[in-house]
Protein backbone atom coordinates (compact mmCIF):
# COMPACT_ATOMS: atom_id res chain seq x y z
CA UNK A 1 0.00 0.00 0.00
CA UNK A 2 1.44 3.38 -1.04
CA UNK A 3 2.30 5.80 1.76
CA UNK A 4 0.09 8.86 1.74
CA UNK A 5 1.97 12.13 2.25
CA UNK A 6 0.27 14.92 4.19
CA UNK A 7 -0.92 17.81 2.05
CA UNK A 8 1.52 20.75 1.76
CA UNK A 9 1.07 23.52 4.38
CA UNK A 10 -1.07 26.26 2.96
CA UNK A 11 0.69 29.63 2.82
CA UNK A 12 -1.33 32.33 4.56
CA UNK A 13 -2.02 35.25 2.29
CA UNK A 14 -3.09 38.68 3.52
CA UNK A 15 -4.60 40.87 0.80
CA UNK A 16 -2.67 38.89 -1.76
CA UNK A 17 0.67 39.22 0.07
CA UNK A 18 2.26 36.08 1.61
CA UNK A 19 2.94 36.23 5.38
CA UNK A 20 6.61 37.17 5.99
CA UNK A 21 8.81 34.55 7.59
CA UNK A 22 9.82 35.25 11.18
CA UNK A 23 13.49 36.17 11.51
CA UNK A 24 15.35 33.91 13.93
CA UNK A 25 15.84 35.66 17.27
CA UNK A 26 19.48 36.29 18.24
CA UNK A 27 20.12 35.50 21.87
CA UNK A 28 21.85 38.30 23.78
CA UNK A 29 25.06 37.03 25.41
CA UNK A 30 25.37 36.85 29.18
CA UNK A 31 28.05 39.05 30.74
CA UNK A 32 29.52 39.42 34.23
CA UNK A 33 28.96 42.87 35.74
CA UNK A 34 30.64 44.30 38.82
CA UNK A 35 28.94 47.44 40.20
CA UNK A 36 31.30 49.87 41.97
CA UNK A 37 30.81 53.32 43.53
CA UNK A 38 32.17 56.13 41.40
CA UNK A 39 33.45 58.03 44.47
CA UNK A 40 35.90 55.49 45.82
CA UNK A 41 35.71 52.48 43.47
CA UNK A 42 34.41 50.22 46.27
CA UNK A 43 32.23 47.30 45.27
CA UNK A 44 28.50 47.82 45.86
CA UNK A 45 27.61 44.10 45.62
CA UNK A 46 29.08 40.78 44.44
CA UNK A 47 29.52 40.44 40.66
CA UNK A 48 26.36 39.30 38.85
CA UNK A 49 25.72 37.60 35.51
CA UNK A 50 23.23 39.46 33.31
CA UNK A 51 22.06 39.49 29.71
CA UNK A 52 24.04 42.19 27.90
CA UNK A 53 20.85 43.85 26.66
CA UNK A 54 19.47 44.67 30.12
CA UNK A 55 18.31 48.29 29.82
CA UNK A 56 19.81 51.20 31.74
CA UNK A 57 16.53 51.61 33.68
CA UNK A 58 16.65 47.94 34.77
CA UNK A 59 20.29 48.36 35.82
CA UNK A 60 19.11 51.23 38.05
CA UNK A 61 16.42 49.04 39.64
CA UNK A 62 18.97 46.25 40.15
CA UNK A 63 21.52 48.52 41.86
CA UNK A 64 18.82 49.91 44.17
CA UNK A 65 17.85 46.34 45.10
CA UNK A 66 21.45 45.23 45.60
CA UNK A 67 22.08 48.23 47.86
CA UNK A 68 18.75 47.72 49.71
CA UNK A 69 17.22 51.01 48.61
CA UNK A 70 13.82 49.60 47.63
CA UNK A 71 11.93 51.98 49.93
CA UNK A 72 13.72 55.09 48.69
CA UNK A 73 15.13 54.38 45.20
CA UNK A 74 17.89 56.67 43.97
CA UNK A 75 18.49 57.59 40.31
CA UNK A 76 21.93 56.53 39.06
CA UNK A 77 24.14 57.25 36.09
CA UNK A 78 26.40 54.44 34.83
CA UNK A 79 29.63 54.35 32.89
CA UNK A 80 32.32 51.88 31.88
CA UNK A 81 35.91 53.14 32.08
CA UNK A 82 38.00 52.81 28.92
CA UNK A 83 41.69 51.86 28.75
CA UNK A 84 44.03 54.86 28.44
CA UNK A 85 44.00 55.98 24.77
CA UNK A 86 47.27 55.77 22.86
CA UNK A 87 48.38 58.88 21.01
CA UNK A 88 44.98 60.59 21.15
CA UNK A 89 44.64 63.44 23.62
CA UNK A 90 40.96 63.99 22.82
CA UNK A 91 39.66 60.41 23.09
CA UNK A 92 36.96 59.90 25.76
CA UNK A 93 38.04 57.98 28.86
CA UNK A 94 34.62 56.47 29.58
CA UNK A 95 31.47 55.18 27.91
CA UNK A 96 28.22 56.40 29.46
CA UNK A 97 25.52 53.72 29.41
CA UNK A 98 22.40 55.30 27.94
CA UNK A 99 20.59 52.20 26.55
CA UNK A 100 22.36 48.98 27.58
CA UNK A 101 25.88 47.57 27.83
CA UNK A 102 25.29 45.67 24.59
CA UNK A 103 24.12 48.73 22.64
CA UNK A 104 26.62 51.23 24.06
CA UNK A 105 29.76 49.12 24.52
CA UNK A 106 29.72 45.68 22.88
CA UNK A 107 28.22 46.78 19.57
CA UNK A 108 30.86 49.49 19.05
CA UNK A 109 34.05 48.24 17.41
CA UNK A 110 36.02 51.19 18.85
CA UNK A 111 35.88 49.71 22.36
CA UNK A 112 38.12 46.71 23.17
CA UNK A 113 35.53 44.72 25.13
CA UNK A 114 34.15 41.21 24.54
CA UNK A 115 31.33 39.31 26.32
CA UNK A 116 34.03 37.32 28.17
CA UNK A 117 35.27 40.44 30.02
CA UNK A 118 34.15 41.42 33.50
CA UNK A 119 32.39 44.77 33.06
CA UNK A 120 33.16 47.16 35.92
CA UNK A 121 30.21 49.56 35.92
CA UNK A 122 30.75 52.78 37.87
CA UNK A 123 27.57 54.01 39.57
CA UNK A 124 27.01 57.65 40.50
CA UNK A 125 23.86 58.69 42.39
CA UNK A 126 22.05 61.59 40.72
CA UNK A 127 19.94 64.46 42.04
CA UNK A 128 16.40 63.44 42.89
CA UNK A 129 15.13 66.48 41.00
CA UNK A 130 15.69 67.30 37.33
CA UNK A 131 16.16 70.70 35.68
CA UNK A 132 14.41 71.17 32.35
CA UNK A 133 16.81 72.23 29.56
CA UNK A 134 16.17 75.64 28.02
CA UNK A 135 15.04 75.57 24.40
CA UNK A 136 13.88 79.12 23.65
CA UNK A 137 14.50 82.76 24.48
CA UNK A 138 11.55 83.95 26.57
CA UNK A 139 12.67 87.60 26.87
CA UNK A 140 15.15 90.01 25.34
CA UNK A 141 15.56 92.86 27.83
CA UNK A 142 17.08 96.12 26.67
CA UNK A 143 18.02 99.05 28.89
CA UNK A 144 21.79 99.02 29.18
CA UNK A 145 23.49 101.38 26.73
CA UNK A 146 26.87 99.60 26.76
CA UNK A 147 28.04 95.97 26.74
CA UNK A 148 26.84 93.83 29.65
CA UNK A 149 29.92 92.64 31.55
CA UNK A 150 28.45 90.58 34.41
CA UNK A 151 25.16 88.94 35.38
CA UNK A 152 24.10 86.98 38.46
CA UNK A 153 20.89 85.42 39.72
CA UNK A 154 20.13 85.77 43.41
CA UNK A 155 20.48 82.53 45.47
CA UNK A 156 16.77 81.67 45.12
CA UNK A 157 16.66 82.66 41.46
CA UNK A 158 13.91 85.22 42.12
CA UNK A 159 16.06 88.25 41.24
CA UNK A 160 18.64 89.08 38.60
CA UNK A 161 21.38 91.71 38.61
CA UNK A 162 23.48 92.83 35.65
CA UNK A 163 26.44 95.20 35.40
CA UNK A 164 27.42 97.16 32.32
CA UNK A 165 29.93 99.46 30.71
CA UNK A 166 27.33 102.27 31.00
CA UNK A 167 28.38 102.73 34.69
CA UNK A 168 25.12 101.25 36.01
CA UNK A 169 23.87 97.98 37.39
CA UNK A 170 20.27 96.89 36.83
CA UNK A 171 17.85 94.72 38.75
CA UNK A 172 15.25 92.69 36.85
CA UNK A 173 11.95 91.20 38.03
CA UNK A 174 11.98 87.57 36.90
CA UNK A 175 8.25 87.04 37.45
CA UNK A 176 7.33 89.65 34.85
CA UNK A 177 10.75 89.63 33.10
CA UNK A 178 10.90 93.43 33.21
CA UNK A 179 13.42 95.91 34.68
CA UNK A 180 12.76 96.84 38.31
CA UNK A 181 15.61 99.21 39.34
CA UNK A 182 18.59 101.02 37.86
CA UNK A 183 21.52 101.29 40.27
CA UNK A 184 23.45 104.48 39.49
CA UNK A 185 26.50 105.72 41.36
CA UNK A 186 29.62 104.17 39.86
CA UNK A 187 31.84 106.46 37.80
CA UNK A 188 33.17 103.67 35.62
CA UNK A 189 32.21 100.29 34.18
CA UNK A 190 30.47 97.92 36.60
CA UNK A 191 32.73 94.87 36.42
CA UNK A 192 31.19 92.53 39.01
CA UNK A 193 27.91 91.98 40.85
CA UNK A 194 27.54 89.63 43.81
CA UNK A 195 24.48 88.72 45.92
CA UNK A 196 24.65 88.31 49.69
CA UNK A 197 23.60 84.77 50.64
CA UNK A 198 20.25 85.85 52.13
CA UNK A 199 19.40 88.19 49.22
CA UNK A 200 19.25 91.23 51.53
CA UNK A 201 22.10 93.08 49.83
CA UNK A 202 23.75 93.31 46.44
CA UNK A 203 27.40 94.33 46.06
CA UNK A 204 28.87 95.88 42.90
CA UNK A 205 32.47 96.61 42.02
CA UNK A 206 33.59 99.06 39.39
CA UNK A 207 36.31 100.40 37.17
CA UNK A 208 36.36 103.42 39.50
CA UNK A 209 37.88 101.29 42.29
CA UNK A 210 34.73 101.56 44.42
CA UNK A 211 32.58 98.89 46.02
CA UNK A 212 28.91 99.77 46.52
CA UNK A 213 26.14 98.05 48.47
CA UNK A 214 22.47 98.19 47.42
CA UNK A 215 19.07 97.29 48.81
CA UNK A 216 17.56 95.03 46.11
CA UNK A 217 13.98 95.75 47.24
CA UNK A 218 14.22 99.51 46.70
CA UNK A 219 17.23 99.82 44.41
CA UNK A 220 18.66 102.44 46.80
CA UNK A 221 22.35 102.53 47.83
CA UNK A 222 23.13 101.38 51.39
CA UNK A 223 25.35 104.21 52.57
CA UNK A 224 28.25 105.71 50.64
CA UNK A 225 30.67 103.84 48.42
CA UNK A 226 33.35 101.68 50.08
CA UNK A 227 36.59 103.39 49.02
CA UNK A 228 40.14 102.19 49.41
CA UNK A 229 41.25 100.48 46.22
CA UNK A 230 43.46 102.58 43.96
CA UNK A 231 42.57 100.66 40.77
CA UNK A 232 39.53 98.85 39.49
CA UNK A 233 37.76 96.05 41.40
CA UNK A 234 38.13 92.67 39.70
CA UNK A 235 35.90 90.40 41.82
CA UNK A 236 33.74 90.22 44.96
CA UNK A 237 32.94 87.42 47.41
CA UNK A 238 30.61 87.35 50.44
CA UNK A 239 31.28 85.48 53.67
CA UNK A 240 29.25 82.22 53.54
CA UNK A 241 25.96 82.08 55.43
CA UNK A 242 26.98 78.99 57.42
CA UNK A 243 29.81 81.03 58.95
CA UNK A 244 27.98 84.33 59.49
CA UNK A 245 24.28 84.69 58.71
CA UNK A 246 23.56 88.01 60.42
CA UNK A 247 26.29 90.36 59.15
CA UNK A 248 28.40 88.60 56.53
CA UNK A 249 31.58 90.42 55.51
CA UNK A 250 32.55 91.18 51.91
CA UNK A 251 35.92 90.63 50.21
CA UNK A 252 36.98 92.59 47.12
CA UNK A 253 40.04 92.04 44.91
CA UNK A 254 41.60 94.71 42.75
CA UNK A 255 43.96 95.49 39.92
CA UNK A 256 46.03 97.36 42.57
CA UNK A 257 47.33 93.99 43.89
CA UNK A 258 45.37 93.99 47.16
CA UNK A 259 42.31 92.33 48.63
CA UNK A 260 40.16 94.21 51.14
CA UNK A 261 37.77 92.63 53.61
CA UNK A 262 34.92 95.01 54.51
CA UNK A 263 32.66 94.99 57.55
CA UNK A 264 29.13 95.68 56.35
CA UNK A 265 28.27 96.93 59.85
CA UNK A 266 30.94 99.61 60.22
CA UNK A 267 31.38 100.04 56.43
CA UNK A 268 35.14 100.10 56.96
CA UNK A 269 38.03 97.92 55.85
CA UNK A 270 38.67 95.25 58.48
CA UNK A 271 42.04 94.40 56.95
CA UNK A 272 43.91 94.51 53.66
CA UNK A 273 45.78 91.55 52.14
CA UNK A 274 48.89 92.86 50.46
CA UNK A 275 51.06 89.85 49.62
CA UNK A 276 50.53 89.76 45.85
CA UNK A 277 52.90 91.67 43.56
CA UNK A 278 50.47 92.14 40.64
CA UNK A 279 46.74 92.42 39.94
CA UNK A 280 44.52 90.12 42.04
CA UNK A 281 42.08 88.68 39.50
CA UNK A 282 39.81 86.53 41.68
CA UNK A 283 38.88 86.27 45.35
CA UNK A 284 36.86 83.32 46.74
CA UNK A 285 35.58 82.97 50.30
CA UNK A 286 35.83 79.27 51.12
CA UNK A 287 33.95 77.57 53.91
CA UNK A 288 36.73 75.18 54.92
CA UNK A 289 40.11 75.73 56.51
CA UNK A 290 41.41 74.49 59.85
CA UNK A 291 38.53 74.27 62.28
CA UNK A 292 36.07 75.06 59.46
CA UNK A 293 36.32 78.81 60.10
CA UNK A 294 36.66 79.75 56.45
CA UNK A 295 39.60 80.89 54.32
CA UNK A 296 40.12 83.32 51.46
CA UNK A 297 41.59 82.11 48.16
CA UNK A 298 43.13 84.72 45.84
CA UNK A 299 44.51 84.34 42.32
CA UNK A 300 46.88 86.88 40.80
CA UNK A 301 48.77 87.97 37.72
CA UNK A 302 51.96 87.30 39.73
CA UNK A 303 51.34 83.60 38.80
CA UNK A 304 50.45 82.58 42.37
CA UNK A 305 47.40 81.50 44.32
CA UNK A 306 47.40 82.51 47.99
CA UNK A 307 45.35 81.23 50.91
CA UNK A 308 44.54 83.50 53.88
CA UNK A 309 43.03 83.16 57.33
CA UNK A 310 39.78 85.15 57.37
CA UNK A 311 40.28 86.23 60.99
CA UNK A 312 42.95 88.89 60.66
CA UNK A 313 44.23 88.08 57.19
CA UNK A 314 47.22 85.91 58.15
CA UNK A 315 48.81 84.25 55.05
CA UNK A 316 48.52 80.45 55.19
CA UNK A 317 49.79 79.10 51.84
CA UNK A 318 51.35 80.39 48.61
CA UNK A 319 50.83 78.11 45.60
CA UNK A 320 53.49 78.84 42.97
CA UNK A 321 53.06 76.07 40.39
CA UNK A 322 51.57 78.16 37.55
CA UNK A 323 53.88 79.74 34.98
CA UNK A 324 51.63 82.67 33.98
CA UNK A 325 48.72 84.80 35.21
CA UNK A 326 46.13 82.90 37.27
CA UNK A 327 42.76 84.17 36.07
CA UNK A 328 40.09 81.81 37.41
CA UNK A 329 39.36 79.79 40.57
CA UNK A 330 36.61 77.32 41.43
CA UNK A 331 35.68 75.45 44.62
CA UNK A 332 33.74 72.19 44.68
CA UNK A 333 31.60 73.88 47.37
CA UNK A 334 30.82 76.98 45.25
CA UNK A 335 27.19 76.03 44.70
CA UNK A 336 26.28 75.42 48.36
CA UNK A 337 28.27 78.48 49.45
CA UNK A 338 26.34 80.60 46.98
CA UNK A 339 22.85 79.20 47.67
CA UNK A 340 23.34 78.83 51.45
CA UNK A 341 20.07 77.71 53.08
CA UNK A 342 18.09 77.64 49.80
CA UNK A 343 17.73 74.28 48.03
CA UNK A 344 15.49 72.92 45.27
CA UNK A 345 12.50 72.66 47.67
CA UNK A 346 12.33 76.52 47.73
CA UNK A 347 11.65 76.57 51.49
CA UNK A 348 12.72 79.81 53.17
CA UNK A 349 14.29 79.95 56.64
CA UNK A 350 12.36 81.95 59.25
CA UNK A 351 15.41 83.34 61.05
CA UNK A 352 19.14 83.93 60.67
CA UNK A 353 19.96 81.10 63.07
CA UNK A 354 17.79 78.66 61.11
CA UNK A 355 19.39 79.86 57.88
CA UNK A 356 22.87 79.31 59.34
CA UNK A 357 22.07 75.77 60.53
CA UNK A 358 20.47 74.85 57.17
CA UNK A 359 23.45 76.24 55.25
CA UNK A 360 25.89 74.39 57.53
CA UNK A 361 24.01 71.10 57.03
CA UNK A 362 24.17 71.51 53.24
CA UNK A 363 27.85 72.41 53.36
CA UNK A 364 28.73 69.43 55.60
CA UNK A 365 26.78 67.11 53.30
CA UNK A 366 29.16 68.03 50.45
CA UNK A 367 32.16 67.49 52.72
CA UNK A 368 30.91 64.07 53.84
CA UNK A 369 32.48 62.41 50.79
CA UNK A 370 35.28 64.79 49.85
CA UNK A 371 37.20 67.75 51.33
CA UNK A 372 36.92 71.26 49.96
CA UNK A 373 38.85 71.19 46.66
CA UNK A 374 40.18 74.11 44.62
CA UNK A 375 40.91 74.34 40.89
CA UNK A 376 43.04 77.17 39.54
CA UNK A 377 43.17 78.06 35.83
CA UNK A 378 45.86 80.09 34.14
CA UNK A 379 47.08 81.77 30.98
CA UNK A 380 49.76 79.04 30.90
CA UNK A 381 47.03 76.81 29.33
CA UNK A 382 46.86 74.52 32.40
CA UNK A 383 44.80 74.01 35.54
CA UNK A 384 45.77 72.58 38.94
CA UNK A 385 43.57 70.68 41.39
CA UNK A 386 44.36 71.35 45.08
CA UNK A 387 43.25 69.72 48.33
CA UNK A 388 44.50 72.10 51.00
CA UNK A 389 42.55 70.85 54.03
CA UNK A 390 42.14 67.06 53.83
CA UNK A 391 41.90 66.82 57.64
CA UNK A 392 38.31 68.13 57.45
CA UNK A 393 37.15 64.62 56.47
CA UNK A 394 39.18 62.70 59.00
CA UNK A 395 42.34 62.10 56.96
CA UNK A 396 45.17 60.79 59.13
CA UNK A 397 47.99 63.00 60.30
CA UNK A 398 50.46 60.98 58.22
CA UNK A 399 48.43 61.48 55.03
CA UNK A 400 48.19 65.18 55.75
CA UNK A 401 51.97 65.41 56.18
CA UNK A 402 52.45 63.58 52.87
CA UNK A 403 50.49 66.34 51.11
CA UNK A 404 53.17 68.86 51.99
CA UNK A 405 56.69 68.55 50.58
CA UNK A 406 59.83 69.34 52.52
CA UNK A 407 60.17 73.07 52.88
CA UNK A 408 56.45 73.52 53.40
CA UNK A 409 55.46 73.76 49.74
CA UNK A 410 52.01 72.36 49.11
CA UNK A 411 51.72 69.91 46.21
CA UNK A 412 48.71 69.98 43.85
CA UNK A 413 46.72 66.76 43.55
CA UNK A 414 47.18 66.85 39.78
CA UNK A 415 47.89 69.04 36.77
CA UNK A 416 45.13 69.31 34.16
CA UNK A 417 46.58 69.71 30.67
CA UNK A 418 45.17 69.69 27.15
CA UNK A 419 43.97 73.21 26.41
CA UNK A 420 45.91 74.86 23.59
CA UNK A 421 45.37 78.46 24.72
CA UNK A 422 44.59 80.45 27.88
CA UNK A 423 42.00 79.06 30.29
CA UNK A 424 39.19 81.62 30.57
CA UNK A 425 36.92 80.01 33.19
CA UNK A 426 36.57 76.88 35.31
CA UNK A 427 33.48 75.72 37.23
CA UNK A 428 32.62 72.73 39.42
CA UNK A 429 29.26 71.02 39.03
CA UNK A 430 26.99 71.55 42.08
CA UNK A 431 27.52 67.95 43.27
CA UNK A 432 31.30 68.33 42.89
CA UNK A 433 31.61 65.27 40.64
CA UNK A 434 32.71 67.20 37.56
CA UNK A 435 34.68 70.27 36.66
CA UNK A 436 34.44 72.08 33.33
CA UNK A 437 36.99 74.48 31.87
CA UNK A 438 36.48 76.87 28.96
CA UNK A 439 39.37 78.22 26.95
CA UNK A 440 40.41 80.64 24.25
CA UNK A 441 41.02 77.53 22.08
CA UNK A 442 37.18 77.40 21.55
CA UNK A 443 36.80 74.14 23.48
CA UNK A 444 35.29 73.03 26.78
CA UNK A 445 36.94 70.21 28.70
CA UNK A 446 35.31 67.99 31.31
CA UNK A 447 37.33 66.60 34.22
CA UNK A 448 36.53 64.32 37.15
CA UNK A 449 35.97 66.67 40.08
CA UNK A 450 37.65 64.54 42.73
CA UNK A 451 40.72 63.34 40.82
CA UNK A 452 41.14 65.84 37.97
CA UNK A 453 41.20 62.97 35.46
CA UNK A 454 40.40 64.03 31.90
CA UNK A 455 36.96 62.90 30.70
CA UNK A 456 36.11 64.51 27.35
CA UNK A 457 36.46 67.57 25.11
CA UNK A 458 33.30 69.39 23.99
CA UNK A 459 33.75 70.95 20.56
CA UNK A 460 31.25 73.12 18.72
CA UNK A 461 32.14 76.74 19.44
CA UNK A 462 34.08 78.64 16.77
CA UNK A 463 35.28 81.37 19.14
CA UNK A 464 36.79 81.65 22.60
CA UNK A 465 34.66 80.20 25.43
CA UNK A 466 34.37 83.00 28.00
CA UNK A 467 32.07 81.59 30.66
CA UNK A 468 30.52 78.34 31.95
CA UNK A 469 27.63 77.56 34.28
CA UNK A 470 26.00 74.34 35.52
CA UNK A 471 22.37 73.45 36.21
CA UNK A 472 21.48 72.77 39.85
CA UNK A 473 21.09 69.01 39.17
CA UNK A 474 24.60 68.81 37.60
CA UNK A 475 23.17 67.25 34.43
CA UNK A 476 23.50 70.25 32.10
CA UNK A 477 26.43 72.52 31.26
CA UNK A 478 26.06 75.86 29.47
CA UNK A 479 28.89 77.73 27.74
CA UNK A 480 29.00 81.35 26.50
CA UNK A 481 31.32 82.27 23.69
CA UNK A 482 32.89 84.96 21.55
CA UNK A 483 31.02 83.37 18.60
CA UNK A 484 27.75 85.00 19.89
CA UNK A 485 26.10 81.69 20.91
CA UNK A 486 25.28 79.78 24.06
CA UNK A 487 25.44 76.00 23.95
CA UNK A 488 23.89 73.44 26.29
CA UNK A 489 25.92 70.23 26.36
CA UNK A 490 24.70 66.64 26.73
CA UNK A 491 27.05 65.03 29.26
CA UNK A 492 26.05 61.52 28.17
CA UNK A 493 27.19 61.90 24.58
CA UNK A 494 29.52 64.91 25.04
CA UNK A 495 27.79 66.61 22.13
CA UNK A 496 25.65 69.75 21.82
CA UNK A 497 22.19 69.17 23.29
CA UNK A 498 20.77 72.60 22.40
CA UNK A 499 22.23 75.53 20.48
CA UNK A 500 20.96 78.92 21.70
CA UNK A 501 21.70 81.53 19.04
CA UNK A 502 20.17 85.00 19.22
CA UNK A 503 22.84 87.35 20.50
CA UNK A 504 24.25 89.61 17.80
CA UNK A 505 27.77 89.75 19.25
CA UNK A 506 30.10 88.21 21.83
CA UNK A 507 28.44 86.73 24.96
CA UNK A 508 30.41 87.76 28.05
CA UNK A 509 28.32 86.35 30.91
CA UNK A 510 25.89 83.52 31.63
CA UNK A 511 24.18 82.20 34.75
CA UNK A 512 21.82 79.26 35.42
CA UNK A 513 19.40 79.04 38.38
CA UNK A 514 16.32 76.80 38.66
CA UNK A 515 15.18 76.31 35.04
CA UNK A 516 16.21 79.76 33.78
CA UNK A 517 19.38 80.80 31.97
CA UNK A 518 20.42 84.44 31.64
CA UNK A 519 23.04 85.78 29.25
CA UNK A 520 24.44 89.16 28.31
CA UNK A 521 27.19 90.57 26.16
CA UNK A 522 28.42 93.05 23.68
CA UNK A 523 25.02 93.56 22.01
CA UNK A 524 23.78 95.31 25.21
CA UNK A 525 20.72 93.09 25.75
CA UNK A 526 19.89 90.61 28.51
CA UNK A 527 18.36 87.37 27.26
CA UNK A 528 16.41 84.96 29.45
CA UNK A 529 16.12 81.37 28.21
CA UNK A 530 13.55 78.78 29.31
CA UNK A 531 12.23 75.34 28.44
Amino acid sequence: MATLLPPPKRVKVYHGVPEPEEAPQIQSPNIVVQFVAEDDGKSLAPAVSLPANVSREDLEVLVNRLTTRDDDPVPFSFHVALPAPKGSDNAPTRVTITKSIEADVLSNDKYPFTPEDIFVVHCAPQSVFRVRPATRCSSTLSGHSSPILCAAFSPTGNHLATGSGDCTARLWDLNTETPSHTLSGHKGWVLCVEWEGMERKLATGGHDGQVRLWDPKTGKPIGDALKGHSKWVTSLSWEPIHLNAETPRLASSSKDGTVRVWSTLTRRTEYTLGGHTASVNVVKWGGGGLGGKGVLYTASSDSTVRVWDTNGGKPLHTLKDHAHWVTTLALNTDFVLRTGPFDHTTKKPSSDSEAQSLALARYNKVLASTPELLISGSDDHTLYLWSLYPSRTGVSKEAKEEAVEKGGKLKPLTRLTGHQRQVAHVAFSPDGRWAASGSWDSSVRIWEGRTGKYVATLRGHVGAVYRLTWSADSRLLVSASKDSTLKIWDLKTYKIKTDLPGHEDEVYCVDFVADKIVSGGRDRVVKIWKN
